[in-house]
């Protein structure tokens, strides 16, 4: 039987000096028998995968609401993407694979129904009460929220993975006990780094998927972007007279991996530049250690500037925007106003456990999937709609 004492001698072999080892983790809040066949960071995969908040993602969108068609990505199918593409990238600078996937199903957990749109209008909402931030509500999530086991609090995860989460993005004014725990004069793990990254390969590539099948902009323009056309025309050598869809699945293909490739030899010539040898060397470092070569960096931005004025910002996807706004705020101003009309759940937070109404409303909303929030909408907004 290979037990996780096995494991962890043959990370000693494969993880590099500055990758994080799971026997060295910093451990988790409230201590628990170590397991005999995982280690730490294979438990904290785990833990998320079963969570309620994971499933959740499901029916959670990234831009396209979710009745705006089946094809487009969701929060779970975005993060399953970034999970795999910063799994390769950790196995080829030779650091945990483990605490990377860990990190990369975690990074999303906080995120609202309708994407950044509601990330927006939750945080105007909030701001009298420290603002909203998805990695924030992530920690509150796998921390405070999510009921999975009674021997300790919460999911009880490791310090790596939660550091990983509260510094995929600068961490918010409302989490202020979070500021000391995590070391924020210090970088994150080089694990948590690669996430960072592959969730932005992941949604620069996959978003431009979604907006070449949704219609809303035309290949055409396409072949003004620099690095879109040096990626087809890789495709045009191996190929010809490809059918349309199977050229652009191909193209998409490709432009992730040349993104991923630069990744990895840039970063792993900084590492050797640098003589990083040891995980808090890396911390230390005032940047970030993983990188794209300046050449690629600079048509990313030349390709995201595009998608901003294309995507997030046509005609279309402003109008599903403002009417996710429209949805949540009345929602939450509704809730406000009266308590009442929250799940027992909910309102015991407030009358019982004395918590503070808006972050408790907040709590509920954040957690909703697109269509439960348009169902409650319906509920309270509509009269003909059953209760």
């Amino acid at each position: 039987m290979f037990l996780r004492k096995d494991l962890e001698r043959l990370e000693d072999k494969i993880i590099a000096p500055y990758g994080v080892k799971s026997k060295n983790s910093r451990g988790r809040k409230f201590d628990e028998e170590k397991h005999p066949y995982r280690t730490c960071f294979q438990r904290d995969r785990d833990r998320i995968i079963h969570s309620h908040a994971f499933r959740r993602l499901e029916y959670k969108t990234q831009v396209f609401i979710i009745h705006e068609g089946d094809y487009f990505r969701t929060r779970l199918t975005h993060t399953l993407e970034v999970s795999q593409i910063a799994r390769i990238i950790s196995q080829a600078l030779r650091l945990n694979q483990d605490l990377t996937e860990a990190i990369s199903l975690a990074h999303d957990l906080g995120h609202t129904p309708f994407g950044h749109s509601g990330e927006e209008i939750l945080n105007e909402l909030m701001q009298s009460w420290g603002g909203f931030n998805h990695n924030n509500q992530g920690l509150r999530i796998v921390d405070f929220l999510e009921e999975m086991n009674l021997k300790f609090q919460r999911l009880n995860l490791t310090w790596e993975v939660r550091e990983g989460i509260a510094k995929h993005s600068p961490i918010g004014n409302g989490f202020q006990e979070y500021l000391e725990e995590f070391e924020p004069q210090l970088r994150p793990t080089l694990e948590a780094q690669v996430v960072i990254f592959a969730d932005e390969i992941a949604y620069d590539s996959h978003d431009l998927d979604d907006d070449i099948k949704s219609g809303l902009i035309e290949e055409v323009y396409l072949k003004k972007i620099e690095l879109w056309k040096k990626v087809e025309s890789k495709i045009k050598q191996q190929y010809t007279n490809l059918p349309y869809r199977v050229k652009i699945h191909l193209v998409i293909r490709n432009l992730i991996d040349e993104l991923v490739s630069d990744l990895i030899f840039y970063s792993r010539r900084r590492i050797e530049k640098l003589g990083i040898t040891s995980v808090q060397q890396a911390k230390e470092y005032p940047e970030y250690i993983i990188s794209f070569s300046p050449h690629i960096q600079q048509l990313r931005c030349v390709l995201r500037d595009f998608l901003y004025k294309n995507l997030y910002r046509h005609y279309k996807v402003v109008r599903m925007s403002c009417k996710a706004k429209m949805i949540l705020k009345k929602l939450f101003e509704s809730f406000v106003n009266n308590p009442q009309q929250l799940p027992p759940d909910f309102r015991k937070r407030i009358e019982i456990n004395k918590e503070n109404k808006e972050q408790v409303i907040c709590d509920y909303i954040a957690g909703m999937t697109d269509r439960f929030a348009k169902e409650e909408y319906e509920k309270l907004f509509e009269p003909g709609k059953r209760v």
